[in-house]
């Protein structure tokens, strides 16, 4: 459940932002009316998975979909430009959400997290 409060989160974010680029400057009410409760709506649910899914991985997660999926959308739906320093930037944050989530501090095995644990129980009493 966590993961799908995640992706609600990341998909509220993507509208919130398209919404952002809509309202031209906020003078149109309509985007940014949409964008206001898409921006909250993005933080509820990321709020939520943050319940079980550890910070770091969350918001990389968060910030790396976002980033490709805005930048997608920026191309295909707002018709912008792409060059070859972006390409390279959104690669490597894709990299990088990747290797956080294989290597990164939350995925410890059981075993080692019960030793740890179990340390640190015992240096308290």
């Amino acid at each position: 459940m966590p993961y799908l409060f995640l992706a609600i989160s990341i998909a509220s974010e993507l509208v919130g932002t398209s919404m952002l680029k809509a309202s031209q400057g906020f003078t149109k009410i309509i985007p940014v009316i949409v964008m206001l409760i898409s921006f909250i709506c993005s933080f509820f649910f990321l709020s939520l998975s943050l319940k079980t899914i550890p910070l770091n991985a969350a918001y990389a997660i968060w910030s790396g979909i976002g980033v490709v999926a805005t930048v997608l959308i920026s191309v295909l739906i707002w018709k912008e430009k792409i060059n070859t320093g972006s390409v390279i930037g959104i690669t490597l944050i894709v990299i990088g959400v990747i290797v956080l989530n294989l290597l990164g501090p939350g995925h410890s095995s059981s075993e080692e997290a019960a030793e740890t644990q179990q340390t640190s129980l015992s240096d308290r009493a």
